[in-house]
């Protein structure tokens, strides 16, 4: 963990405003990210929806592959075909649905304007629209009427065909004065649809995560056996852009063989190895072609492996090492596990960490997958570790992990599950967390992440270890009672 070791020290002056700084860093040896930050391919964290978010925002999400091949497939194709402003896959409702089913949706998601289809699924009929407007003044009385009675239909929608351009259908919701624009085919069925409140919120990404074809990057996450080949032809099919080796002893001849056999066949496709936490673990995923190490063994929140199998290493010195030594073969390092705070990102990248990979982090958020709900008046959704007997029983990939296999008697649980509180939006809680990086680098001296590491290297930053007096003495602290607020 990084708790432990004092935030960097440095000589430097700082001579330039927090938003001037850099982030710009290496996630693979050929595909850069604006913003240092990844998602972890873990079911409660990353999706679609996570990775749109995390794309847009300047990151990367990777697919878990706690699921079928053809989901996480479908999932990456999601990311892939998603435009700007246009929402893929809207919350859908039928006519028989009634008003009191609009209240429930409105509490689960948020907001209360939804399509109406003929089989109430994504991809049907489209036969009216309902907004707030519709059903605001209705007494509970009427919660049981039914949609079809209240709702604007079709005749009376404004609607853009299959194939519209971003700037058309932007001008079509100009002159209509409408909040929602349906995106209907040939036949009358539901493609997409456009918000006018998601185009005044994604007006401008200019830190998006694209490719050259100017489509959001994506990741997906694979086990290491060679069942998962069939998996890799459907990834690379949706158009994948990079491979993470999911395994939490990277150091392994499942792993080595893998990337040789990836190697071959998509020399083009970026591989991130890993989990290692030694630079001689590191050296055979480098010595066998891999492009980024992932790096963290049992640090992270919802992880037992050094409390279980004694196995394992503190998480800032397995940066460090791993860093120290993949740098000379322009190897990048993802720190994954450890990340609780703004702080600890710093330290990570201080430490020559070039990316960070984040799971209870963004667990909370409205974009992970999962349902809120209450619990003591708290809004929490469920989080759980790839290494939890939950994960392991959902499905063989997340046990596949950790070297368990279907036929073990015996499941040896190397995480837990759990809650974690709201965290809101991701489109709220990255910026944040960007601006919190890009602070630090400046209270440090540093410009940009390249300039931050080689301080490290050369001696410049230095690393001090805190005392449990310096611990106290860093937080709040002599307050009788205190509201913390991050953002």
């Amino acid at each position: 963990m990084y708790k432990h070791v004092e935030s960097p020290c440095t000589r430097s002056c700082s001579m330039f405003m927090s938003h001037m700084e850099d982030l710009t860093s290496a996630l693979t040896r050929k595909i850069s990210l604006k913003a240092p930050l990844v998602s972890s391919p873990m079911d409660t964290v990353t999706e679609a929806r996570m990775a749109i978010a995390m794309a847009l925002c300047g990151g990367i999400g990777i697919i878990h592959h706690n699921c079928t091949p053809e989901f996480q497939a479908n999932e990456v194709r999601k990311v892939k075909k998603y435009k700007q402003g246009f929402i893929i896959d809207p919350v859908v409702m039928g006519p028989k649905q009634t008003v009191g089913d609009i209240w429930k949706y409105k509490q689960e998601y948020g907001f209360s304007g939804f399509p109406i289809t003929e089989n109430g699924k994504m991809g049907g009929k489209l036969v009216g629209l309902i907004t707030n407007r519709d059903v605001d003044f209705l007494p509970p009385e009427k919660y049981g009427t039914p949609i079809s009675d209240v709702m604007n239909p079709l005749d009376k929608l404004v609607l853009a065909p299959a194939g519209v351009t971003l700037n058309e259908a932007n001008k079509i919701l100009q002159e209509s004065r409408k909040g929602k624009l349906p995106i209907v085919n040939e036949s009358g069925e539901l493609v997409s649809l456009m918000a006018r409140t998601d185009l005044k919120k994604n007006r401008e990404f200019p830190l998006a995560s694209k490719d050259e074809k100017k489509q959001l990057l994506v990741g997906a996450a694979v086990s290491t056996h060679e069942e998962d080949r069939h998996r890799l032809e459907l990834l690379v099919q949706a158009g994948v852009d990079v491979v993470v080796l999911d395994s939490s002893q990277g150091n392994s001849i499942f792993q080595i063989n893998m990337i040789r056999h990836l190697k071959q066949l998509y020399p083009e496709l970026q591989i991130i190895g890993g989990n290692v936490v030694t630079a001689a673990q590191a050296k055979n995923l480098i010595d066998a072609g891999v492009d980024a190490l992932r790096v963290g063994m049992g640090s992270g929140s919802i992880c037992i492996t050094q409390e279980v199998m004694a196995v394992g290493r503190p998480q800032g010195t397995s940066v460090y090492k791993v860093a120290e030594y993949a740098r000379r073969f322009g190897v990048p390092v993802i720190a994954d596990g450890g990340i609780q705070t703004v702080g600890h990102t710093v330290k990570a990248l201080a430490l020559g960490a070039s990316t960070v990979m984040m799971g209870s982090l963004l667990a909370g958020t409205s974009e992970s997958p999962g349902e809120y709900f209450f619990a003591d008046g708290v809004r929490l959704k469920k989080y759980r570790g790839m290494g939890s007997l939950d994960a392991m029983e959902r499905h063989k990939g997340s046990a596949i992990r950790y070297f368990t296999s279907e036929s073990d008697k015996i499941k040896v649980a190397q995480g837990v599950s759990g809650n974690i509180v709201d965290k809101g939006t991701i489109h709220k809680f990255v910026p944040y967390l960007i601006a919190g990086i890009q602070h630090g680098c400046q209270d440090i001296g540093a410009k940009s992440l390249s300039v931050l590491r080689s301080m490290m290297y050369s001696g410049e930053l230095k690393f001090e270890k805190r005392t449990m007096s310096a611990q106290v003495e860093g937080g709040v602290h002599g307050l009788h009672s205190y509201e913390k607020r991050l953002f």
